[in-house]
């Protein structure tokens, strides 16, 4: 049950500190120098993470495993990095703005688990669909 439940743990702790923390980048920063940034550390760390913790410390061994889901995931964490800077810095509310998004991307991963990868949908996600959408009504009054 652990390891079911600290991944999720990580995430929501995580996006706690990431919402926090994109709320806090200075409105005069480029978005972009702020990512070049962000991405160094997280470079950093994810190197790090790897010495510590892979038996066969070749970094360049599992580098030739990468395939276009590495790739195109790299562009887009830019962008969702890149957008959740901007709305801030255009003045959205962290108490709404992941709200909104979380809701509207459950929305859309229901049609992208669907059409991609034939995962049934059954009432209980209709309801959920239908809750979605009133709660983005009512958060956005």
């Amino acid at each position: 049950m652990f390891n079911y439940i600290w991944p999720l743990a990580v995430i929501v702790l995580s996006n706690v500190v990431y919402q926090i923390c994109a709320k806090g980048i200075p409105s005069q920063m480029n978005t972009y120098a702020s990512m070049t940034v962000t991405y160094a550390v997280a470079t950093f760390f994810s190197a790090a993470a790897f010495f510590a913790i892979a038996k066969d410390k070749n970094i360049f061994k599992e580098f030739a495993y990468a395939n276009w889901a590495t790739i195109v995931l790299g562009i887009v964490i830019t962008g969702l990095e890149v957008g959740f800077i901007y709305a801030y810095k255009a003045g959205w509310k962290v108490s709404v703005l992941a709200t909104v998004a979380n809701g509207l991307l459950a929305i859309a991963l229901i049609f992208v688990a669907l059409f991609l990868y034939h995962e049934a949908i059954n009432w209980s996600k209709l309801l959920g669909l239908v809750l979605c959408l009133a709660g983005l009504f009512f958060i956005n009054r």
